[in-house]
């Protein structure tokens, strides 16, 4: 028997805000609408929380932790981060850092959805490496920085 993970399900108390977010902030496509669950095409899909609930718990217990508990964090890329952060920024959303470096030399920001959700939005791999190569570092200089094999680093620079 095999077991294949599809993509997670976020709860979401307001379906038409976290659309609003994830469609218009972030440009997620949407897969199908079936008013309650939204799935997009990359692999995602929303659940309005309260209808989730109904049909996990039958018994009509709730679990009593509120959503976005800052222990999940979404992370998605984008090769235009400059441009992806001035479109999330502008839309007022929560923000919780603007675009940083990371220790292993990757950029990324962090907001919150409207349901209070980690979502990250950092710059893929092959971007992160041909910038440090664009800085002068060595594919032996880029593998040491972010802990990528030299092999896959020098097929990336390709």
């Amino acid at each position: 028997m095999t077991i294949k993970f599809e993509g997670p399900a976020i709860m979401v108390a307001d379906m038409q805000a976290a659309r609003a977010f994830y469609e218009g902030l972030l440009g997620q496509e949407v897969l199908a609408d079936f008013g309650a669950n939204v799935p997009f095409k990359s692999g995602f899909s929303l659940w309005e929380a309260d209808h989730a609930l109904g049909v996990i718990y039958k018994d009509g217990r709730r679990p009593p932790a509120p959503l976005g508990r800052d222990n999940v964090e979404f992370y998605f890329e984008s090769t235009d981060l400059d441009a992806a952060w001035a479109r999330v920024s502008a839309g007022r959303a929560d923000v919780i850092h603007p675009i940083e470096e990371a220790p292993w030399g990757q950029r990324c920001f962090r907001v919150h959805d409207p349901d209070g959700h980690i979502v990250e939005v950092g710059e893929p791999l092959p971007t992160l490496i041909k910038r440090l190569h664009s800085q002068g570092l060595t594919a032996e200089a880029i593998s040491a920085r972010t802990s990528v094999p030299i092999p896959m680093v020098e097929a990336m620079l390709q």
